[in-house]
């Protein structure tokens, strides 16, 4: 019997700025509607998958292709998978989308610096900005902004409703 392949949805954007709790949110929105979904959390990822990597760009960009190639195999499965990983770098993205193909909804996740700072949820701001951590995308290290993603949604703006209804939109 042939399945299917599902989608990928692939979250993105500065720490803080709400790819966690858009995830959460729309994976069961999706089971609703009768499909296989789940998601691919990079803190998740990280202590599970990756643990043996850094936080410096070579680490990065080595997540980033770990979490493609997963997301492939799932999504090549039925698997509607959600992505919620920083990705700052360009040529993470453009590998994903290589792999990924027209499997792929690249949203980038655009929220102000200042309004993910005040966020916080892990308080790595805080520890990045004391100096006692060391390569925070927004502070030490860059996000590098999106050429052309799928799907731009303003986090600090919308409601998570709001963005979860414009991602099952564009799927």
């Amino acid at each position: 019997m042939m399945v299917a392949p599902g989608r990928v949805i692939w979250l993105e954007g500065l720490p803080g700025a709400g790819k966690t709790t858009l995830a959460d949110a729309l994976v069961p929105r999706l089971r609703r509607s009768g499909r296989v979904a789940d998601r691919l959390d990079g803190d998740e990822i990280r202590r599970n998958l990756s643990s043996d990597l850094g936080y410096d760009r070579e680490g990065r960009l080595a997540q980033a292709r770990r979490v493609a190639f997963l997301a492939e195999v799932l999504s090549r499965n039925g698997v509607f998978v959600v992505v919620a990983l920083i990705t700052p770098y360009q040529a993470s993205r453009e590998e994903a989308r290589a792999r990924l193909g027209d499997r792929l909804l690249e949203v980038h996740l655009a929220c102000p610096l200042e309004v993910c700072e005040a966020r916080d949820p892990k308080g790595m701001y805080h520890r990045a900005r004391a100096g006692e951590m060391r390569h925070l995308t927004g502070i030490d290290d860059p996000f590098e902004a999106p050429e052309h993603p799928d799907l731009t949604l303003r986090t600090d703006l919308l409601s998570v409703e709001e963005c979860v209804g414009r991602i099952e939109r564009a799927l």
